[in-house]
């Protein structure tokens, strides 16, 4: 297993917003944000970054030796996972890709060592490459939770942030629409401006 080299970026000193501790596949879906300015940050970037974040939620080793390919696989489920709350809070059916692709990352941990062949030995059983596995893992987990919350009680308080231009998802609690303090303020201070700068009508 490759020990990674590459420096960590801490993560932003960005609250978790509401049910992420409850549910990681909304943590997932929140890794990437969109910040005023036109800036954004994600937190599953690099290999040395998807592995920070997996290991910072327990769902792999520090030394997991996390290549490209695993976490372009843990950004592609965050897109689709995305797609399903996007569905789910503006009451659209959802996508028959993005169903398709939780369903395969639910299924895809093996549950023994697999049958396989090699041309001079013959029939062997092996486990998969242990990053492969660990990754493997962590995707079943999190659309499992996914899969969870989307059918489950929660799904009725799943909201997307009403503070532009932020894009997290959250778990409404009250009357609360925004993910975080920081989103809120914004949200009242742009109300504010808007009625100022209104013209007055005669």
């Amino acid at each position: 297993m490759r020990y990674m080299r590459e420096t960590v970026i801490a993560e932003p000193a960005v609250p978790p917003a509401q049910g992420e501790a409850d549910h990681l596949s909304l943590a997932l879906a929140n890794s990437a944000m969109a910040m005023p300015g036109g800036h954004t940050i994600d937190l599953l970037g690099t290999p040395a970054q998807a592995n920070h974040w997996l290991t910072e939620r327990g769902l792999a080793p520090v030394d997991a030796g996390m290549r490209e390919m695993c976490a372009s696989q843990l950004r592609s489920l965050r897109e689709q996972i995305r797609s399903l709350f996007a569905s789910r809070t503006a009451g659209l059916p959802a996508l028959p890709a993005a169903i398709s692709a939780i369903n395969d990352a639910m299924t895809r941990v093996p549950t023994a060592p697999l049958l396989q062949w090699d041309d001079s030995t013959g029939l062997y059983r092996a486990t998969p490459h242990p990053t492969t596995a660990i990754v493997d893992h962590a995707l079943a987990t999190l659309a499992t939770d996914a899969a969870d919350l989307l059918t489950g009680p929660d799904a009725q308080r799943l909201t997307a942030c009403g503070s532009p231009p932020c894009n997290r998802y959250l778990l409404r609690h009250g009357r609360r629409h925004w993910c975080s303090t920081r989103c809120g303020d914004r949200a009242r201070a742009a109300r504010a401006y808007a009625r100022r700068t209104k013209p007055e009508t005669t």
